[in-house]
Parts: structure tokens; sequence; C-alpha cells
């Protein structure tokens, strides 16, 4: 249905429902901070490094990041045009392709880690801090490889140790359920962190070995029933989470080698989501790089023991805040292609325009993993390596870097600079999809309102002074 050639024409009747929807995505985005808050039961000492809060106002930095994030979208929509759009995301270079050798060196390395997670997870220290397994895939894995992948390039295919040992194996060829889509992974990736909101998985080494195990015997089964292409494209978490994030990174693997691109470039130039089954999961990264930080402050805190004291389960108001968290971020990002939907004159549905904007929340999601995380890796980078030296009989008392408190102001910039990405990406994407300037210009209001709003609670998530999730062993 088109909407009437009065939103089209930009007058009054256009802005109405901007202003609209500005405020309902403001509304349901800033409910996250009170009832979204559902995170990992990570302890201090390896994935929950303290936070400090900044000297300055909160108020003051919130409404300043948000500014930040509107005026860049302000700024965008008046200085560039569709031939400087078009020459920014053309921009590329050609990159000598790797050699074959070091693709085979990644798989070997991947199959070793995994190798080492799983038997020091058993034989090894009790001590998280002391035992390479939980080193290595909260510090090494989920901490520094992850980041990589966006920060470099998605080497992952190569790397990936599930892959490499499925590969070989024989298949069934039985035919994937159309109808399942990619829903299983979005499913696979809510309950792995699921899993770690309710267990100590990265303070048991023998907790996390179990569930590495089962894993790999999972994924195996998979890949010999469905085939080792259609479980890594379509079911395996892991491959999709990675493979979403190597497209906010500037190197892409061609047919003809590898690419050197703008960050982010190639969000809006290929049809990464296709489906309402990938935005999810796009969502739900989103969601999923968040919460372990919004469970970490005095608001939750305040809450969770407020609703425990009434008799709640405290498992019950944990997986009723991470059910309804995600169900909040599904549904302001609805609320935001409904709005460009609404603002903007296009026989394009909302659904078509939910999956064409999708992709530009990856690198948001990638700013919040980096900040997130950094000072962690930091922190805990020369304990890694001392572990590593000897992973039976570690130091009694590894070496913890310090870092400044300045550091946290570094985590804010992380944030906006993901968010400014996005807004650039949101930009290139609408002006690829509506010939109209005015059209692209109005189409961006709700997801940008969306984004400013995220911004405002990533920032204050970020500088919000650490706490330990109450009620949940480590």
């Amino acid at each position: 249905m088109e909407r009437p050639s009065r939103v089209a024409s930009g007058g009054p009747g256009a802005r109405r429902p901007a202003a609209r929807w500005f405020a309902t995505a403001f509304v349901a985005l800033a409910a996250l901070v009170a009832t979204a808050g559902v995170a990992a039961a990570h302890g201090g000492a390896v994935r929950g490094a303290a936070r400090e809060s900044l000297a300055v106002p909160t108020w003051l930095f919130l409404l300043t990041g948000g500014g930040v994030v509107g005026a860049s979208f302000l700024l965008a929509s008046f200085v560039t045009d569709r031939a400087f759009i078009a020459s920014i995301h053309a921009w590329r270079r050609a990159l000598p392709a790797p050699a074959r050798l070091l693709s085979r060196l990644g798989q070997v390395a991947g199959v070793v880690s995994l190798v080492a997670v799983v038997v020091l997870g058993f034989v090894g220290p009790d001590t998280p801090t002391r035992n390479l397994a939980i080193l290595v895939v909260w510090v090494g894995w989920w901490g520094g490889y992850v980041a990589s992948t966006y920060l470099v390039g998605n080497t992952w295919p190569s790397v990936n140790p599930f892959r490499t040992l499925a590969s070989p194996l024989p298949s069934l060829d039985r035919p994937y359920p159309e109808r399942f889509g990619t829903w299983p992974s979005v499913v696979g990736l809510l309950a792995l962190v699921w899993l770690e909101v309710t267990s100590p998985l990265a303070e048991d080494p023998v907790l996390l070995s179990t569930v590495v195990v089962a894993y790999t015997v999972v994924t195996l089964a998979g890949a010999v029933v469905f085939g080792t292409d259609t479980w890594f494209s379509m079911v395996d978490p892991l491959s999709r989470a990675l493979r979403y994030y190597g497209r906010v990174a500037p190197v892409e693997r061609t047919d003809e080698g590898l690419r050197l691109r703008l960050p982010g470039a190639a969000l809006s130039e290929t049809r990464l989501v296709t489906g309402r089954d990938e935005v999810a999961f796009v969502v739900a990264i989103l969601f999923v790089t968040t919460y372990d930080g919004l469970i970490a402050t005095e608001l939750w805190a305040g809450v969770v023991r407020t609703v425990v004291g009434v008799g709640v389960p405290p498992l019950a108001v944990y997986l009723g805040a991470y059910l309804a968290g995600f169900g909040v971020f599904l549904v302001a990002y609805d609320l935001a292609t409904a709005a460009a939907r609404r603002t903007c004159d296009t026989y394009l549905s909302a659904a078509e325009l939910g999956r064409r904007f999708a992709p530009a929340l990856l690198a948001i999601a990638a700013g919040y993993h980096l900040a997130h995380n950094l000072g962690t890796v930091l922190t805990l980078t020369p304990t890694f390596l001392q572990v590593l030296a000897a992973p039976l009989s570690p130091p009694a008392n590894p070496t913890v870097l310090v870092v400044p408190g300045w550091f946290t102001a570094l985590d804010l910039g992380f944030v906006l600079a993901g968010h400014l990405v996005a807004v650039w990406v949101a930009h290139a994407t609408a002006y690829d999809l509506f010939p109209s300037r005015l059209q692209a210009v109005h189409s961006q209001y709700g997801v940008t309102a969306v984004m400013i709003a995220y911004t405002m609670v990533s920032l204050w998530v970020i500088a919000e002074p650490f706490v330990a999730p109450p009620f949940l062993s480590t």
C-alpha cells in the first residue's frame, strides 16, 4: 500500500508520524534498562573486569552520545549525495591471497585449541585464572579472536575446529527442512548465552569442557545427517555469528583472493539478511552483546532482589527478563522498520525494509563487543601467557594487568564508533533502496531513533560500575 503523497512531499504530515515513532522507539529502548538485564554469570576474575563510573554527570554524556549519533544522521543527510556514497563504497584494494599452508595452519591451530580446552578443563587447575581452558575460551577466543573477525576479517571458516573434524566424516545428506530456515541458529545462540546466564560456565573448567564436548557431538552429528555445508550455513550459531561479524571487517575473501574495503562497506551492498529468521538472528547478536553488561549493574541487582523477595524463583526472574529483553529488542526494531514504511512513499513492505536495514545493526554489536571485552583481554593477557607456558603447573598468582581509569572513556568511544558506522550503513542502504533523496532520508527516521536510544543505553551500561549478578552461583 502506498502512503499519501503528503508524506512524500516532506510536509507537516510527514513530520508528525516521524516524531511519534521517534518517541515510541525511545520509550521501548529505554525499557531495556529495567527489563532486559539478563546476563551471563561471569565471575569477576575472568569475564567481569571491573568498570569505573565516569566523573561527568550521567545525563550529560548520555545526551552527548545520543546527540553525536543524531548529528551524524543529519550531517550524512545534508552533505552527501548518491554519487559520493557510491564513490566511498566503490573504494577497494586487492590484497595478496594467503598461502594454502596458512589455511592449514589455521585448521591445526583450531583443532589443537579445541583438544586443549577439553583436556585441560578436566585435568587442569580448578582456579579459573590458572586454567588454560577458561582463558582460551573467554580471553583468547571470545574476547580476542571474535574481535579479529570484525576488526580484520573472518578467518573462522579456516580455523573452525568443528568443521575441520566434520569434513572427513561420511554424510547421510538428508534434506534440511526448509520451513526451519535459520531459526535453529537463533535458538542455538540464545540457548548458549542462557547457559552462561544460569551456570558458572566461565568459572568452572570441568563444566566448560563438558559443554564443549556436548557442542562438538551435536555439531558433528548434525553435519553427518544434513551435510557439512548445510549444517554450518543454516544451523551452527557460531559460524553464522562470525560470518555476520566478518561483514563489518575491512578485509573480505573473494574468488580472486582478498580485498580491502572500508569497514562496514559490505553491509549495505550484500543481501546478507534475506528473511525474518535472519533478522531475528541479527537482533539476537545485538541483544546478547548487550545483556551481559546490563545485568552487571546496580539497577538490575536491585530489581532482581526485589522480585525474588516477593517469592519469585531467581531462575524464573532471569529467564523472564531474558526472553522479554530479546522481545523488546525485536519489537523496537520492528517499530523502526514500520516507521520507515510510514515516513516514505514506497511500494516496499516493512518486512523488506527490515531485511535491508538489519545488517547495519551488526556494526553496533561489534562496537559494543569491543567495548565490553577489550579491557578483560588486556587485563588477562599476561595471565594467559603465563598459564600457556605451563598449563599443568601455572603460577599460583599469575600476573594481571591493571588498565588505567581513563580506559572507560575509550570503551565509550568504541560504542559511539559502532553506532556511527551503523548510521552510515543505513544511509547508504537507503540510497540504494530509494530513487528519491527525500524517500531515503525519511526512511531512516525510525532506524536512527532506535540507534540514538540504543546508544544511550549502551553508554550507560559501559559507564556503570560492575556489580556481580545476584542469586547466580559462580
